[in-house]
């Protein structure tokens, strides 16, 4: 791997991507409009990569950044279900029209492979377990339509102009360097703001709603493993996660035995519309990507919470 392009770079996934592929040596370029990425998140990399300000909405700017560049990582993205159905036009944009733009820019470009972050918002409400990519698709909310909508859109580039693509559909995801003051960041990140404080975090229902919890080292390994697997990945679709499910009871426990914390959740009504539970099969990305799990669910609140 030699050049890379990684939209929303100073977000939380993003981020993290910029770090392990500037460590291995690739000349990286990082793209971001900076409307929730944080520079902060680069510190101590901007002398190492080339960054770009920059909206995946813009023809000029996509074309820009994916100009000489090997591999697209396209993270960028509004990754909220409750902002998509307060805004669906306005997140359409940047999740939608953003990753054609970038499709287009790539295809143009002659870019080798394009890795897309995909969602498991996908499967919607479907109440079977786990989780496979066979399933019909049945996205609820915006957000979920739109996320699908841009892997109809990798496959048919594809397709249609033989650009390697490859769509990875990320369940929970956790770690270090996610925003736990958003009112749209992971459940584990607001439960270790506030109990770190004292104070006692809210879960909505009886906390036995279920949940594949994935270290953000797991998604950057399978990242990395998506541009460098054979041709037959290409056009794909790939859930990323460990394959096991955690109760937001057995989280909260797991952060309480951690810090010492003695207090008890609030628990409020389960909000209508919430799914009770949700675990991958990973089984498919483990035999053509070759992806393992190498962060376990306790494994990775440990590497959270040691940084906290």
């Amino acid at each position: 791997m030699s050049r890379v392009l990684i939209t929303g770079a100073a977000g939380f996934i993003g981020s993290h991507l910029v770090h392990s592929l500037a460590a291995e040596g690739a000349q990286v370029r990082a793209f971001d409009n900076l409307s929730s990425g944080n520079l902060e998140n680069l510190s101590g990399l901007r002398d190492r990569i080339e960054f770009i300000e920059g909206d995946v909405q813009d023809p000029d700017a996509t074309m820009a950044a994916c100009r000489g560049v090997d591999y697209v990582f396209h993270e960028a993205a509004i990754p909220s279900v409750p902002k998509s159905v307060a805004d669906p036009i306005g997140t359409d944009g940047p999740n939608l029209k953003g990753t054609l733009q970038m499709l287009e820019a790539a295809r143009t470009a002659g870019v080798k492979r394009f890795v897309f972050a995909a969602s498991s918002a996908a499967y919607g409400n479907n109440p079977e377990l786990p989780k496979r990519e066979d399933m019909i698709p049945e996205p609820v909310s915006p957000y979920a339509v739109q996320k699908v909508a841009s892997e109809l859109y990798m496959s048919s580039y594809a397709q249609v102009f033989g650009l390697e693509t490859v769509a990875l559909r990320y369940f929970n995801i956790f770690g270090d360097r996610q925003d736990p003051s958003s009112q749209y960041s992971g459940v584990l990140a607001r439960f270790i703001s506030l109990m770190s404080g004292g104070e006692c975090p809210t879960i909505f229902g009886d906390g036995e709603t279920s949940r594949d919890f994935t270290h953000v080292d797991n998604v950057v390994q399978a990242n990395l493993l998506a541009v460098r697997a054979p041709s037959k990945a290409s056009g794909g679709v790939y859930n990323i996660a460990t394959g096991h499910r955690v109760t937001l009871n057995q989280a909260f426990d797991a952060i309480s035995r951690v810090l010492g914390f003695e207090g008890r959740p609030n628990y409020l009504p389960e909000r209508e519309g919430d799914i009770r539970h949700s675990v991958a099969d990973i089984s498919r990305a483990q035999d053509v990507l070759g992806y393992r799990v190498s962060v376990s669910f306790e494994e990775g609140l440990e590497k959270m919470l040691r940084r906290d």
